[in-house]
């Protein structure tokens, strides 16, 4: 497939999770993907679809920004986003700002998907006290 197939299967993906849909974004992927990230790591075959179903039927007020994406034709892509929501938990706002890395298989669907973000970041905003004293440690993350 072309950069085209890959940029609009990022644009998909992103504009399914700014619906809470997560039925479209899981059509996004392969279905050996994996996914990894600082809380949900090594997600091997089905699990990526699975967890964006979860996140997004318990995001009543998300918002999401894509602010940037590219694919180069070489099937790999990627992009910037921001997520504004209210960590369920908590009751706390968060701003999460993600940056992903994409490969992607010949008819333009993710198989394999890397978010990084700054977890202690997120646990501060998230889990507030706790988070700033904690966030930054291993035994916090793999709470989480």
């Amino acid at each position: 497939m072309s950069a085209e197939a890959d940029l609009a299967t990022i644009e998909r993906l992103y504009a399914g999770l700014a619906a809470h849909d997560g039925e479209a974004m899981a059509t996004c992927y392969a279905p050996q993907a994996t996914f990894t990230d600082p809380v949900f790591v090594a997600l091997g075959p089905g699990e990526p679809q699975d967890m964006w179903r979860m996140l997004t039927s318990r995001a009543v007020d998300m918002t999401v920004d894509l602010v940037e994406h590219e694919a180069g034709g070489d099937s790999r892509g990627t992009a910037r986003w921001i997520a504004h929501y209210t960590f369920s938990s908590t009751g706390r706002r968060v701003v999460n700002d993600v940056q992903s890395l994409f490969r992607f298989d010949d008819a333009g669907l993710i198989v394999w998907q890397q978010d990084d973000f700054d977890f202690w970041r997120w646990a501060r905003q998230a889990l507030g006290r706790p988070g700033l004293l904690l966030g930054w440690t291993p035994v916090l993350q793999h709470k989480v």
